[in-house]
């Protein structure tokens, strides 16, 4: 078995330029729209990040794991290089991942690989979970990469 190759530190300094702006902030639809004006789709930002997680899935530090059709994988653990977040990258192609919830919230930035794809209806941006919500995330419309920051790396998996 293979070890998985680090996650290098350009990846977590570019996280870190959103993490360090939110730290304070409540996940919920007003950060949604901060962070879609700030941090919006048409950003340099948003460009060099989609780079890097394309570049990570390719050299196998990111989605490194496979289940029920989604690859995932936790790519920097919550701590003080990114404020108390976890970063998590998944690949998902027309497909209903597990059912979880968001103890703290959980922030998401949808990188469309395939023209029309939407995560949980959403395309190319940022999609806000407020504390304590929950849901089965859905890709429709082809391909996408989805990287998700958890406050405190908090995450339940429902049991089936």
């Amino acid at each position: 078995m293979t070890e998985k190759p680090d996650t290098p530190d350009a990846f977590v300094a570019q996280i870190a330029k959103v993490t360090a702006a939110i730290a304070d902030r409540e996940p919920g639809s007003e950060l949604e729209s901060w962070l879609n004006d700030r941090f919006s789709a048409d950003s340099v930002w948003f460009e060099e990040t989609f780079a890097l997680c394309r570049a990570g899935c390719d050299e196998g530090w990111l989605c490194e794991n496979e289940r029920g059709g989604v690859k995932f994988g936790r790519a920097v653990k919550e701590g003080d290089a990114t404020h108390g977040f976890s970063v998590d990258v998944v690949e998902m192609t027309d497909v209903v991942g597990p059912h979880h919830s968001h103890p703290n919230g959980e922030i998401d930035l949808v990188m469309p690989l395939d023209n029309g794809a939407e995560f949980d209806g959403r395309g190319a941006g940022w999609k806000v979970y407020a504390p304590q919500s929950a849901h089965c995330p859905r890709v429709r419309g082809g391909k996408a990469l989805v990287l998700y920051l958890l406050p405190g790396g908090a995450i339940e998996f429902t049991r089936n």
